[in-house]
């Protein structure tokens, strides 16, 4: 198809073909004007919001200007500051647990394995390398991801905290019932363990039931853990004896004393002194016979006195 039309005063015939690809053409270009005229006005439409109103920007597109998003970033790790400073202190409380844990040890532990434990850092050491959970918080994340393993890790680590607190105050209050003492206040000696021996006078083959604890007279004989005095009396052979009942089934024996300084039902705690040394009864020399009671059967002291293995 083509148009044609008479053009200037010399009426000269011009003609234009209108072809398909003609159409499709003119279609293009007036289709790409539009989006690109479009494109503009929201691009200036919005630089104008964001300058002029923040808040008309945020309800048309959720945008926030740069200066806003910085504030919120601050205050982001503002908290995320707060949070680790936290956790650093709940750390801090669990060192003072790991020294409960120390005086824990140190009143159910062998003094011969106290002495074998080595500090060396350079001592033979192994294990597998496991990443403290608490430290996980310190890996690099986004933001928000921080944010939340932060919280998760302050969280776990202070129900951790609550848990091994009320744990190591049940052991230790626990262990400091039991007769865990020395029952001697001074220089002593072991003389005779528990179990079969010669006898001193016989020269036969017998039981001893305790432990003798070689001291000179008049050395302080002191409450192995807290309890009452349930025997305060003369026996012919263990001549003044004292006997102390203990928690968890225990009691404990002191004989050959040179002095008794309790009576029957007085309260007693770990260090109380009972007596002093001597050598009544059935003795050859001044000396603390000490016997441990568990639920009515003799058992060797030094299961429960610091000893290590048996003397």
């Amino acid at each position: 198809m083509q148009l044609m039309w008479l053009s200037g005063p010399t009426g000269s015939v011009k003609t234009i073909s209108i072809t398909l690809r003609t159409v499709l053409a003119g279609i293009s270009v007036a289709v790409f004007t539009l989006l690109l005229s479009g494109f503009l006005l929201h691009f200036v439409g919005f630089k104008i919001a964001v300058e002029y109103n923040p808040a008309l920007a945020r309800s048309m597109g959720g945008v926030t200007t740069e200066a806003e998003q910085r504030k919120m970033e601050a205050i982001y790790r503002e908290d995320l500051d707060k949070m680790r400073d936290s956790l650093q202190a709940t750390i801090g409380e669990i060192k003072q647990l790991e020294a409960m844990k120390n005086h824990f040890m140190e009143m159910a532990t062998p003094t011969n394995l106290r002495d074998k434990w080595s500090h060396n850092k350079d001592d033979s050491r192994g294990g597998p390398f496991v990443t403290p959970r608490v430290l996980s918080s310190f890996i690099r994340l986004p933001l928000g991801q921080e944010l939340e393993q932060t919280l998760v890790d302050i969280n776990q680590t202070q129900t951790a905290l609550r848990d091994i607190h009320a744990k190591w105050d049940q052991q230790i209050e626990w262990l400091s019932t039991l007769p865990t003492g020395v029952p001697v206040q001074g220089d002593f000696r072991i003389t005779s363990g528990f179990g079969i021996r010669n006898d001193p006078f016989s020269g036969s083959l017998a039981m001893h039931e305790g432990l003798d604890f070689a001291a000179n007279v008049g050395t302080p004989v002191v409450s192995t853990g807290p309890g009452t005095v349930v025997r305060s009396a003369w026996d012919p052979s263990y001549g003044n004896v004292i006997e102390v009942s203990h928690s968890e089934g225990f009691v404990t024996r002191y004989a050959h004393l040179s002095k008794r300084l309790v009576a029957e039902g007085d309260k007693v705690s770990r260090g109380d002194e009972l007596g002093e040394i001597g050598t009544t009864g059935r003795s050859t020399g001044p000396h603390l016979h000490y016997e441990v009671i568990r639920k009515e059967r003799l058992i060797n002291p030094v299961q429960v006195l610091p000893f290590g293995p048996a003397v």
